[in-house]
């Protein structure tokens, strides 16, 4: 498990951005794939979630996934839900203790964030087409509903797919810099011609910047390259693989 400790100053926020390692699973998933929707067993997810919560020292709770389609909608979270009923969103707030927010990625930038003078607490998942559509924005603005501060907000940027693993077409390219001539900063030239390499992290942090969240960190791990702590879904492309977990990364107000 991967802590920033200057995410929260308050002890009743506990978080996490987890590895892969430390559960049950094996094969393709080994160990703590935390992905029902994943072809792994779904008892040992259900184990392996378990075991995310005894990190975080949650005695009483579960975590809270939506089922996640890279869209730019965000939700406030005021109760439980069973994995069955999962609401379509890719980020979701909460002023409720008890309630563990939880993000799925395999390369995509998981985003948790904590006002913890407000004690309003957030998650985001943050692929390209999340990020680039708004999904930081809305998670945001629904913790300020709540009673958070864009200026009390701190923000920290999980593990995901490094710039120099991230190698994306002219396509996708041309549609970043027709978004903002600005964009072109986040892109360098890749070995083939004609492509780019993409820095999704620093991407994700340029919008909370412009939000002006008081704080953020990065953790700066490249999920692609370092395959003994990650999973990532473009390393199980380039492999031939036919399916690959997901690590989870949670956030919660203790009740």
């Amino acid at each position: 498990m991967i802590v920033v400790e200057d995410l929260t100053s308050n002890s009743s926020i506990r978080h996490g951005f987890f590895t892969r390692e430390g559960g049950v699973s094996g094969g393709l998933y080994n160990s703590l794939n935390c992905g029902f929707g994943s072809a792994d067993a779904p008892e040992n997810v259900a184990e392996n979630r378990g075991r995310v919560l005894q990190s975080l020292k949650i005695s009483d709770g579960q975590l809270l996934t939506c089922y996640q389609v890279h869209s730019a909608k965000a939700i406030t979270v005021n109760e439980a839900w069973s994995f069955d009923n999962a609401p379509e969103a890719d980020g979701m707030a909460t002023n409720k203790p008890g309630l563990v927010l939880s993000i799925l990625t395999a390369d995509c930038t998981p985003v948790l964030f904590a006002d913890d003078q407000a004690g309003v607490i957030g998650a985001a998942h943050a692929g390209w087409q999340g990020a680039f559509t708004g999904i930081l924005e809305a998670t945001i603005a629904e913790m300020v509903d709540l009673g958070a501060s864009y200026g009390g907000i701190k923000a920290a940027i999980g593990p995901s797919i490094g710039q120099d693993s991230y190698e994306i077409g002219p396509e996708f390219f041309a549609r970043f810099v027709d978004g903002g001539q600005e964009n072109e900063i986040f892109f360098k030239p890749s070995i083939k011609e004609g492509h780019y390499m993409f820095d999704l992290t620093g991407y994700v942090e340029a919008r909370l910047r412009i939000l002006g969240v008081g704080e953020i960190y990065q953790t700066g791990y490249d999920t692609c390259k370092d395959e003994a702590r990650f999973y990532s879904y473009r390393r199980s492309v380039l492999q031939g693989e036919e399916d690959y977990g997901r690590e989870i990364s949670a956030i919660s107000l203790s009740a």
